[in-house]
């Protein structure tokens, strides 16, 4: 009887493909294993074993497998399970999910070889110069890799070329698979065996009294191995014996050392210093964590609302410690990279080398080692701190699942699919590994203070700080009354100027907040009234001072600054608007004798950019501070005792439902920096609008206040989290063949679900990398079945497809938009 197996690709097409296999091959195969096999026409892709069966495919004959990759399941099967849920939660294909889980090197790609075909035997000045120049190549060596080849003919797209060779069966091709993980070696050395007792030793140093650098270097090695009974490395030696590599060489040569290599992860995080105690808890800190344990009791999920600096991490250490106590792995999720610089540190202290971290910033390999620590449930990763990829890992032992700032839009997912909130799938993980979960924030999201207040989820709270250290003062400057009376200098009200002056003048640390990059978001000619556009997105060029750039922040385009207006030619050129960048300049200016740093996205593209900054901003190396966002979320700073924020209108007038809930999170967020230890902190809040209910609301520290009111609107507009919302984007190039695609998929749309269709309506940047976008939204009642609703909208999208104009318009679904 013939043997199959079902495999998923990781492209983004629905349903998955049969290939056959030998019947020792299905003997040895299980679900989650690793296959190569061939798609397309000469493709080669990793695929997953989803299940092994005889049954053939009944439209299509089944190719055989290229090749068994693993010996073990790569993806265990509860993790398979929530990559489906993920893909029917969020409508996206099983692929999709599989290609943002695993780590590059583990979907192995093929690669095109072009081999010279020996039945060639025609005439060669039948050949033009390019083909003449790669079968000139291949009489020297027998195999070409394409990007070899595209060198030899000096061009990108080869495949023409390659193509005419094929054609005059002058090459053959053939798909390699290559395989992108290497471990990483460290070479050790010792002494060989034969010189080991003393006296060997002493003939040994006696017959090299006319090499001196081979002696030194034995010598060396002998006095490393009396002091530390650790394996030698050969950069050690290199180093105590002042010698080099090739002396050790010639030495390993005679056969007087021996070397061998151990494997060893590229990212280690061990203390050599000995563990601190875990702090014990205050009474306000053990109250929440009686509440949380008797919820966990419960299977309930947490909400643990902790003012700033309440000491929540404290509370989680406990949570972590009997956790770990019980041999499971603990899952730590945060929304910023720049916040597991800091706590990596502080959970060192606690756990030693029991943590891993997983997010972006680490390259390939480094993803490979810590997959597979997590799968083998290492003990260097039973704490996994990381991002929102970090759920995505292959857990066998979860037992606790925390999610710090929950409330952060960085857990969504934008682009590309899958488009997942890794809050909520961090929960029905949690779910399914019957780990207990908990939410943590000073300023939880609407939606999970909901669902706390009406008993889905359980509650505990922190109202004071740790220390019982005063909340900050909070000022509102009014800086429209500023400019009026010409009290402003630069983008500094007076009231901002005293209190940096006094706290710098104290030692004191100081953030000033603006959430934008740059130097400023326009360049405006002051003639005529003309600012550069982006020539591929509807979007106004940013000013970037430092690189002299005119740049994007859609699609990446750049330019250099224009000398003069390109539209009139005046030499009147003037910015409008600032960013950091032009706050970083202004402070210089002011302030000469501080130390400042700037934290956005400019300054953090290193691996290490966001440790550097973090750290010396710590160790008070810097007096201010300058970000983005970045620097709002969960940070620790001892010495700060100043907030700035520069401008909180920029926040306030964004056109989305959330934009009062988030400017109360961000600005209650960056507020909490002050203040942290025993000196209460201070809050200076520059605003055109001091009398805004939101700014009110931050000032005071009144959330339930700004929950009741958004809540009562939301109600109103039915707004998450009284109904749900699907996001439809609509994408292509060409502007009318987009709105009347969006037009007729709307149509079919409102015929099913009525009047809760909004749309087609077009974005505030409406065309991104020569694309234009149309948005649709759908409300659903929460009474309302989601599984139905989505059937009926893939209904529609099969019959969309199936007209030929509408085809190539790509339609992305945004499922809980935030």
């Amino acid at each position: 009887m013939a043997n199959f197996i079902n495999v998923i690709l990781p492209i983004p097409l629905e349903r998955h493909f049969t290939y056959g296999v030998s019947p020792e091959e299905a003997k040895l195969l299980t679900t989650g294993m690793r296959v190569a096999v061939p798609f397309g026409r000469s493709k080669i892709y990793t695929g997953l074993v989803e299940s092994v069966h005889t049954m053939p495919p009944e439209v299509y004959e089944a190719k055989e497998i290229h090749e068994v990759l693993d010996d073990s399941p790569t993806v265990k099967p509860i993790q398979l399970e929530h990559w489906r849920w993920i893909a029917d939660y969020y409508m996206c294909t099983l692929g999709e999910v599989m290609r943002s889980a695993l780590p590059s090197a583990f979907l192995l790609e093929s690669e095109t070889l072009v081999l010279r075909n020996p039945d060639f035997d025609a005439d060669e000045l039948s050949l033009k110069d390019d083909e003449f120049l790669i079968f000139e190549a291949l009489q020297h060596q027998s195999i070409l890799k394409v990007q070899e080849v595209s060198a030899i003919i000096d061009r990108k797209n080869t495949l023409p070329v390659l193509q005419r060779l094929l054609e005059k069966k002058v090459i053959r091709l053939k798909e390699e698979v290559y395989e992108q993980y290497k471990p990483k070696l460290v070479r050790y050395v010792k002494l060989a065996q034969g010189y080991t007792s003393n006296d060997k030793l002493e003939e040994l140093l006696n017959s090299l009294t006319r090499a001196p650098k081979q002696s030194q270097v034995v010598l060396a090695l002998f006095q490393l191995v009396g002091n530390s009974k650790k394996p030698i490395t050969v950069t050690d030696l290199e180093l105590a014996g002042n010698s080099s590599k090739a002396v050790i060489k010639s030495l390993v040569e005679k056969g007087i050392l021996e070397e061998y290599f151990v494997q060893k992860d590229r990212v280690n995080y061990e203390s050599d210093e000995e563990l601190s105690a875990i702090k014990s808890l205050n009474e306000h800190q053990q109250i929440a964590l009686d509440k949380i344990l008797q919820n966990f009791e419960n299977e309930k999920v947490t909400l643990l609302k902790g003012i700033t600096s309440s000491g929540k991490t404290e509370v989680y250490v406990k949570l972590m410690e009997s956790c770990l106590n019980e041999g499971k792995q603990v899952l730590y999720l945060l929304p910023e990279i720049a916040l597991t610089t800091q706590l990596i540190t502080r959970l060192e202290d606690y756990f030693g080398g029991k943590i891993a971290v997983y997010h972006s910033k680490y390259n390939v390999q480094e993803r490979v080692e810590v997959w597979n620590n997590v799968a083998s449930e290492k003990s260097k990763a039973q704490i996994v701190i990381g991002a929102r990829s970090a759920m995505l890992l292959p857990f066998n032992n979860l037992g606790l699942i925390i999610i710090d700032e929950e409330h952060e839009s960085s857990f969504k997912q934008f682009d590309p699919a899958p488009r997942y909130h890794a809050r909520d799938a961090a929960i029905v993980l949690g779910h399914f590994h019957k780990a207990n979960v908990l939410l943590g924030s000073a300023t939880p999201s609407i939606e999970s203070f909901h669902n706390a207040q009406t008993g889905k989820y359980g509650y505990a709270e922190i109202n004071r700080r740790y220390g019982n250290v005063l909340l900050p003062d909070m000022e509102l400057v009014d800086i429209k009354e500023a400019h009026r009376k010409r009290r402003m200098k630069g983008h500094f009200s007076e009231r901002l100027l005293e209190e940096i002056t006094e706290t710098l003048s104290e030692g004191e640390q100081v953030i000033l907040f603006q959430n934008r990059r740059g130097y400023a978001p326009i360049l405006e000619c002051l003639t005529c009234g003309h600012t550069p556009q982006c020539p591929n997105c509807d979007v106004s060029l940013t000013y970037h001072q430092y690189r002299k750039q005119l740049r994007c922040h859609y699609c990446g385009h750049h330019t250099a600054i224009p000398e003069s207006c390109q539209a009139c030619g005046s030499l009147e050129l003037d910015t409008k608007g600032f960013g950091t960048e032009q706050i970083e300049l202004e402070v210089k200016e002011l302030f000469p004798e501080a130390k400042v740093a700037r934290m956005d996205l400019d300054t953090t593209r290193g691996k290490h950019a966001y440790e550097k900054i973090i750290t010396a901003f710590e160790q008070e190396e810097t007096d201010i501070l300058i970000g983005t966002q970045m620097i709002t979320k969960g940070l620790d700073f001892r010495n700060v005792s100043l907030v700035g924020v520069m401008n909180a209108d920029a926040l306030l007038n964004f056109p989305d439902y959330r934009t009062h809930e988030r400017s109360f999170q961000l600005l209650t967020q960056v507020a909490g920096r002050a203040g942290r230890t025993k000196k209460r902190g201070k809050v200076i809040i520059q605003t055109y609008n001091p009398y805004h209910q939101i700014l009110k609301q931050v000032s005071t520290g009144d959330y339930n206040g700004m929950y009741a009111e958004q809540h009562y609107d939301r109600e109103q507009y039915k707004y998450p989290p009284v109904n749900r919302i699907i996001k439809i984007t609509f994408k292509h190039k060409n502007y009318n063949v987009l709105n009347e695609a969006a037009d007729w998929f709307c149509n079919a749309l409102k015929n099913n679900f009525g009047g809760n269709v909004l749309g087609p309506e077009y974005p505030s940047v409406a065309r991104i990398r020569n694309q234009y976008l149309k948005h649709l939204l759908i409300k659903m009642d929460k009474k309302e079945s989601i599984v139905q609703t989505k059937r009926n909208i893939k209904r529609i999208e099969k019959s969309f497809n199936a007209v030929s104009l509408y085809r190539s318009v790509r339609v992305i679904y945004n499922v809980d938009h935030i």
